[in-house]
C-alpha cells in the first residue's frame, strides 16, 4: 500500500524539497540515474553496449509550464542525438520520451507536443535509430496513441508503451499488435482510480500476461519491460509458443535494477536494452521508481539510515 503515497508524494514540492536537499540522496538517485548531463552518460552508454546491452535513453523532467521549456526539452534531445551519431550504434542506442515533456499539458498542448518531438524523431531517424513515447497517466492516452499513429505515417519505427494495469490496455495491444509496430508492455508507475485501472498486484499481473500474449502472438516487434523473473519466464514460453526468434522481441529493465539479470539475458542471445535517464530533474522519476517496487524503497530507507 506504499505505493499510492510515494507516488502522491512525487507531486508535492514540500517532499521535493525535503527529499532533493537530504545529503544521502544524491548518491542513492545514483543508482537510478548515472548523471545529469549528455557529457555524463556517454560513458554509460558506451560501457553498456560494449558489454552486449542496449539502451533507451530518457533525458528526465515532466514539470513542464511554458512553451519555452518544452522547446528546452526538445533541444536536450537533439543535443542527446547529436552526440550519439558518431558512435554508430543505430537502434543499440534509442531514446524514450513523455509527450509531458514537449507541452502536452499546455494550451494547445498536443499541436505543441507534436511539433516539438517530430524533429527529434527525424533526427534519430537520420542516425539510424529511434524514438519510444513512454505511457503516462490514463488522461494523456488519446493525445499519445494520436501523436504515435501520425509520426509512423513517416517513421514507422516509432515506438509505443503501453500499461497493463489499464483496462483499455488489453483493447491497444490488439490494436497495435500489427506489422512494423514496436510496443513496450509495462505494468504501470502511476497512481490511477479504479475506475480505469486494475488496482491489486495479482490482477495487474495476469492482465499483463493477457497483453503479453497479445503483442507476441501479432505481427509487431514486443518489448517486455519487468523485471519479475516469472514475468521473463512467461515471456520466454510465450514467444516460443508463437515461434519467435530471439531478435524477434526484447526485454527492457531501468538501469540500476537487476543489473547482473541484464547480462545474463544478453549472453543468452536475447535483445536486453536497459532504460537510462539522465538529467537533473530527477525527483519525479525517481520517486515512481520507490513506487513501482518495495525493494527500491527499502534500498532507500537503508541508505538514508547507513550514511545519515
Amino acid at each position: 500500500m506504499l505505493g499510492p503515497v510515494i507516488l502522491a508524494a512525487s507531486h508535492s514540492d514540500r517532499m521535493r524539497r525535503l527529499i532533493s536537499a537530504a545529503p544521502v540522496t544524491r548518491q542513492v538517485v545514483d543508482r537510478f540515474i548515472p548523471g545529469e548531463t549528455v557529457d555524463d552518460v556517454v560513458p554509460i552508454v558506451e560501457d553498456l553496449t560494449g558489454r552486449g546491452l542496449e539502451l533507451t535513453m530518457d533525458v528526465v523532467g515532466e514539470d513542464i509550464t511554458t512553451p519555452a521549456q518544452a522547446t528546452a526539452a526538445r533541444d536536450a534531445y537533439l543535443r542527446l542525438v547529436e552526440r550519439l551519431g558518431p558512435l554508430e550504434l543505430g537502434t543499440r542506442a534509442e531514446m524514450s520520451v513523455k509527450l509531458s515533456m514537449f507541452g502536452q499539458a499546455l494550451e494547445g498542448g498536443h499541436e505543441l507536443a507534436l511539433a516539438n518531438v517530430r524533429p527529434v524523431v527525424e533526427a534519430a531517424a537520420a542516425i539510424g535509430t529511434t524514438v519510444t513515447l513512454d505511457a503516462e497517466d490514463h488522461t494523456t492516452l488519446d493525445s499519445m496513441f494520436a501523436i504515435h499513429e501520425e509520426l509512423r505515417r513517416d517513421f514507422p519505427q516509432t515506438g509505443c508503451v503501453i500499461q497493463a494495469y489499464l483496462f483499455r490496455t488489453e483493447a491497444d495491444a490488439r490494436r497495435l499488435a500489427a506489422a512494423g509496430s514496436r510496443v513496450r508492455l509495462v505494468k504501470g508507475a502511476y497512481k490511477e482510480p479504479a475506475e480505469v485501472a486494475h488496482q491489486q498486484k495479482h490482477e495487474i499481473d495476469k492482465a499483463y500476461v493477457r497483453v503479453l500474449r497479445t503483442l507476441m502472438e501479432g505481427e509487431g516487434y514486443p518489448m517486455v519491460g519487468s523485471h519479475d523473473p516469472r514475468l521473463i519466464s512467461i515471456a520466454q514460453e510465450l514467444a516460443r509458443q508463437a515461434g519467435r526468434k530471439p531478435d524477434e522481441y526484447e526485454f527492457q529493465m531501468l538501469y540500476g535494477i537487476r543489473s547482473d539479470e541484464h547480462l545474463r539475458l544478453a549472453a543468452e542471445g536475447h535483445r536486453m536494452r536497459v532504460y537510462t535517464a539522465y538529467g537533473t530533474d530527477w525527483y519525479g522519476y525517481f520517486m515512481r521508481r520507490l513506487a513501482e517496487k518495495p525493494a527500491n524503497l527499502l534500498f532507500f530507507a537503508r541508505s538514508v539510515i547507513t550514511r545519515g
